[in-house]
């Protein structure tokens, strides 16, 4: 596994855990990896130095705590849980 994959995997493996404790979803998405498509990106990153140099701001929320917090807004802002939910 190269580092992209595991990246691509802790993300996504951590934004299913806090969705699941939030009750949002109760079971793991069922996943079918394919190859890059058309307008993927390869590769990205934030440059935050102009935040920081105009306004004296570093982002560092870490990425699960992030994730906790997005994920506890969604289930008050939409009212919804895991027996609630409907998928289309």
């Amino acid at each position: 596994m190269n580092i992209l994959s595991y990246i691509a995997h802790y993300c996504q493996s951590t934004l299913e855990r806090c969705l699941m404790e939030e009750g949002i979803i109760n079971w793991k998405a069922k996943k079918e990896f394919l190859p890059m498509q058309p307008g993927d990106v390869y590769q990205t990153y934030a440059d935050v130095s102009e935040l920081e140099n105009d306004f004296g701001f570093r982002p560092s929320t870490p990425l699960e705590v992030g994730l906790r917090r997005f994920a506890k807004w969604y289930k008050e802002y939409y009212q919804v849980n895991c027996y609630n939910t409907v998928w289309k």
